[in-house]
């Protein structure tokens, strides 16, 4: 997984095989897998002005997920 210096993602990790990320949040350390993203959404997040904005409008609540 790749840190972060966001206020809430503390590390993530993509599978471009699998289309799957992984989001480790901070504060409770729960990590999160989110299905089905493409790779260009997540190309998109990497270089997001705001990696914890660009998430909340683009990732969470658009794939599914589950708890690791």
């Amino acid at each position: 997984m790749h840190r972060l210096q966001s206020d809430v993602l503390e590390a993530i990790a993509y599978d471009e095989n699998a289309h799957l990320l992984l989001a480790r949040f901070r504060g409770n350390g729960e990590t999160v897998i989110y299905e089905d993203v493409p790779q260009d959404v997540y190309d998109a997040m990497i270089f997001a002005d705001s990696l914890s904005g660009y998430f909340r409008d683009h990732i969470e609540g658009h794939y599914p997920r589950h708890k690791d």
